[in-house]
């Protein structure tokens, strides 16, 4: 069928031909340009149908030869309770995992290399560098980013093989955790003792240093806290200047004398008032637990003992550790807790 279109193709060339020339020589101008015009427009068409053809018959490409790959081969090992180490000195890690591996080359020669100790190594170095800067007390946060850093196949130093690591297990040794544990105790305990000893410490700078700073101080707070009461107030001064006159190692001033019914401090000093016994036989702790009374404390309150240990440890800070220790004992209150060193090197 091709050779056929190409015998009339040749043919019709040939006549077109023969008639262009007898045009061109016998017929005039017009009519020859027009015939020119038409054979070269016959002639791009038959050329485009000639190339869409050729292109429809051309046999197509084959596709590329097909080369398997060869698969990678695995191989893994298990690794329990390696000691890793954590931020903190002497508190080690343990490690568990399965280790897996890939030879790099064609054919290793595994009676020159181990690889599976090569593998395990370059886990271990990899985990190593995570857990050193991660606090003991993390292990199952850290276990979680080991499992994600150590997910991927990556080379070992060497360059013999790549490594990676699955089913991680991260955890402390039992003794650590308990230890561990009791020093987050201890640290809580210590922050809340020194959250209640700062706040005790406030509450007696604030008796101290204004609410019994002077007898009219006390007055003025009492009657703050009785405002309903003031034919009460009016009958505690005398009390109030008796404790505001003990509180700050001092005299009662004369001018409250009248109001108290045996003055406790106006002898000579305090300290031969207290020597002699007090001739009628009052002591300051007599004075303190009626002053308690006007102000309602029940033996039971807690807030009693509070406000006990602040007076007593006010009144020792003006050198009588006798009264103080008197207060503490009769009204059962416990002086605040001092620093415990062996806690401070613990939270440090």
């Amino acid at each position: 069928m091709g050779h056929g279109r190409n015998t009339v193709n040749l043919f019709f060339l040939i006549v077109g031909g023969a008639l262009l020339v007898g045009v061109v020589y016998f017929a005039p101008w017009p009519v020859w340009a027009m015939l020119v015009l038409a054979i070269l427009v016959a002639a791009a068409v038959l050329g485009s149908r000639a190339f869409r053809d050729r292109s429809r018959t051309a046999p197509p490409e084959p596709p590329p030869p097909y080369i398997p790959v060869a698969p990678v081969q695995r191989r893994e090992q298990r690794v329990d309770r390696v000691a890793l180490p954590s931020s903190v000195d002497d508190y080690d890690f343990l490690f568990s995992a399965t280790v897996f591996w890939a030879s790099t080359r064609a054919v290793m020669d595994e009676s020159i290399v181990n690889p599976a100790a090569l593998a395990i190594e370059a886990i271990l170095e990899r985990a190593k560098r995570i857990t050193q800067h991660r606090p003991p007390g993390r292990a199952s946060l850290v276990q979680h980013e080991l499992s994600g850093a150590l997910g991927r196949m990556q080379l070992d130093a060497a360059g013999h093989l790549q490594a990676m690591a699955e089913s991680i297990v991260l955890v402390l040794p039992e003794h650590d955790q308990e230890r561990l544990d009791k020093l987050a105790a201890v640290r809580k305990d210590k922050a809340l003792w020194e959250h209640e000893r700062k706040y005790e410490q406030s509450k007696r700078e604030y008796l101290g240093e204004d609410v019994l700073k002077n007898t009219g101080s006390a007055v003025v707070w009492w009657l703050t806290r009785n405002d309903d009461h003031v034919e009460k107030t009016v009958q505690d001064i005398g009390l109030l200047a008796q404790l505001s006159a003990a509180a700050n190692n001092k005299e009662i001033p004369e001018r409250f004398h009248t109001l108290t019914e045996e003055p406790l401090l106006s002898q000579p000093s305090f300290d031969s008032a207290f020597s002699s016994g007090f001739r009628t036989g009052t002591t300051p702790a007599d004075c303190f637990e009626a002053f308690l009374r006007s102000m309602d404390f029940n033996e039971d309150d807690p807030q009693r003992s509070l406000f006990t240990a602040q007076v007593a440890e006010h009144v020792m800070q003006h050198g009588r550790q006798e009264v103080a220790a008197e207060l503490l004992r009769r009204f059962d209150a416990s002086p605040p807790p001092m620093s415990d060193p062996m806690t401070d090197d613990l939270s440090s």
